[in-house]
């Protein structure tokens, strides 16, 4: 039996994906302010202080440090919450903020907890409890690429997170190690060990673009990683803003690209 709301859902698309989450009467669903895409009549939507778990049910005091915690992986102290007033089934949904691909955790499914990165989180089963994870590691807070601070989903309901490009779940065994760039980890259960290594050779970290450092991630447990973090979007998209690109306005065009290697 599931102590969090249990709800069904539909996931919409391909590169820029929504979440179409079924509510029972009196069921709720609880997102990050921003993640709300369209909704039925007679569900209602309330901003509540927090994320409305059990665990922030210890007077003010705790639900004021729960819900301050959250400031710490840049998020609001406020969610909302969509609950189903009405008879018979409605539905709620909630858009990505960018292209790439939902992943919905069953938390159940995934020993009750899943630590993710700081902005990963979409939407939950009103019980799941959205805290934060602190890294145990000097190095790995440092280096990690998510710093010293990750977001914790805990309970037994539905949870989903937004990741960039295309996303891979990978099934690690007992002591079997995977490396990975410190930007493409999304989430991984907490079975899993999560430290960093240097990458050796002078050549690789001064020429080779990919950084100082791995993500190593040793099993047992699940990892998720993405293609593409927006971090790595981002850049380029400045990177691509700090020039002129020739075939705007030039007499070249595209041949001028061609010429400086920026084509």
């Amino acid at each position: 039996m599931r102590t969090n709301h249990e709800i069904d859902y539909r996931i919409y698309g391909e590169e820029l994906q929504f979440v179409e989450i079924e509510l029972d009467p009196n069921e709720t669903a609880i997102a990050e302010s921003g993640a709300f895409m369209m909704m039925d009549n007679d569900i209602q939507m309330q901003t509540i202080f927090g994320d409305g778990s059990q665990q922030q049910s210890g007077g003010l005091l705790g639900k004021l440090f729960s819900a301050g915690k959250r400031l710490l992986v840049g998020e609001s102290l406020f969610m909302t919450a969509f609950t189903n007033t009405g008879q018979g089934k409605k539905r709620v949904s909630f858009a990505a903020p960018y292209t790439g691909k939902i992943i919905p955790f069953d938390l159940q499914q995934l020993g009750g907890k899943i630590i993710a990165q700081k902005d990963a989180f979409l939407c939950a089963a009103k019980g799941v409890s959205i805290g934060i994870e602190f890294q145990r590691k000097l190095g790995t807070g440092i280096f990690g690429g998510e710093g010293f601070i990750m977001e914790k989903l805990e309970g037994d309901g539905l949870a989903f997170a937004h990741a960039g490009g295309y996303v891979i779940e990978k099934e690690l065994q007992p002591g079997e190690l995977l490396k990975v760039d410190t930007g493409c980890v999304v989430a991984y259960t907490a079975g899993v060990d999560f430290d960093i290594e240097f990458i050796r050779g002078v050549k690789n970290w001064m020429f080779g673009g990919e950084g100082l450092f791995f993500a190593v991630m040793r099993g047992p447990g699940k990892v998720w990683l993405q293609s593409l973090p927006i971090s790595r979007l981002a850049g380029r998209i400045m990177q691509y803003g700090t020039y002129n690109r020739k075939e705007e306005g030039s007499i070249l065009g595209g041949l001028g690209n061609l010429l400086d290697g920026r084509e």
